[in-house]
């Protein structure tokens, strides 16, 4: 069995760009700037911009974090993002979900610019991905199929099970493990909470990739041998043992699991990782698409 080490690979990614970028900065070429876009003061949320922000630091961009506060009203956060897309200083730019209940997601996502829209969020880029035209790949699909690249993980001709349907993980990655080419060529099914016989389904994958939140739902004896795993859920689960009173649990029963796998991604330090590092590739990819 083979750990997937993100947080190995995503480091390896971040080492990459900062070559490239110190080769924009030798050439005189402005080097790419990311921003982001946080409405409210979830914990969960500021931590994540933060680590993006710190990311950015380390590959040597540039990065602007626009805090709004939690009363923003759906114009307000409209016109801020209009005066993103029109800013040519920034590359490329995200808004962090979730979004308080007053701001329709939906309509806030299709305001960003396709050619900014680096977390591949916007109808213009999925339809791309669809068609396997060049587009900014969603960032947690993109670093999953980086993962399989860089460890050589076979996909071609296998049976690969998503389970969950989500716009930013379940359909795009759907897709993409059946798209020509490598990673992908895989025979997909494509599962969800209305998917009967869900066992009878899995227990014939040759790769499962799981991105449902639930912790610890696929077990052992819904696996066959040799099996690779994709676990892309990570939930909060408490625990008192625990110095922070919980631990981070995946969608799978790793003790078990991990024994018939082949391939196996760890959480934390899979998937997650990987994320940070596309979202960087992706902005790298707008600063060149904007210089050409």
């Amino acid at each position: 069995m083979t750990i997937l080490d993100g947080k190995k690979v995503s480091n390896d990614i971040k080492d990459e760009i900062t070559e490239q970028v110190k080769k924009m900065k030798a050439k005189g070429e402005k080097v790419p700037h990311l921003a982001a876009i946080i409405v409210g003061n979830d914990g969960a949320s500021l931590t994540y911009v933060a680590s993006k922000v710190r990311a950015c630091e380390r590959v040597g961009f540039e990065s602007t974090m626009v805090r709004m506060s939690n009363t923003t009203s759906e114009i307000e956060l409209l016109d801020r993002i209009e005066e993103l897309n029109e800013n040519d200083d920034i590359d490329g730019f995200i808004i962090q979900l979730p979004l308080p209940p007053q701001i329709n997601t939906q309509k806030v996502l299709m305001a960003v610019h396709p050619d900014k829209d680096v977390d591949g969020f916007h109808p213009t880029n999925f339809g791309k991905m669809a068609l396997d035209m060049s587009t900014f790949i969603p960032a947690t699909p993109f670093g999953i199929l980086e993962l399989l690249d860089r460890y050589g993980v076979q996909t071609k001709g296998k049976h690969t099970v998503v389970i969950g349907r989500s716009h930013i993980v379940g359909r795009p990655m759907s897709i993409l493990m059946g798209r020509k080419g490598f990673p992908g060529n895989s025979t997909v099914t494509l599962t969800h909470s209305h998917t009967k016989n869900i066992t009878q389904i899995t227990s014939q994958a040759d790769i499962i990739i799981t991105a449902l939140g639930h912790p610890n739902y696929l077990k052992a004896e819904m696996v066959k041998d040799d099996v690779v795993i994709i676990d892309v859920g990570i939930t909060r689960v408490p625990d008192e043992s625990n110095a922070k009173g919980y631990v981070i649990t995946g969608d799978v029963d790793f003790e078990n699991v991990s024994k018939k796998a082949s391939y196996i991604t760890p959480v934390p330090g899979g998937v997650g990782p990987m994320t940070i590092a596309m979202l960087l590739k992706n902005t790298l990819l707008a600063r060149e698409r904007h210089m050409q």
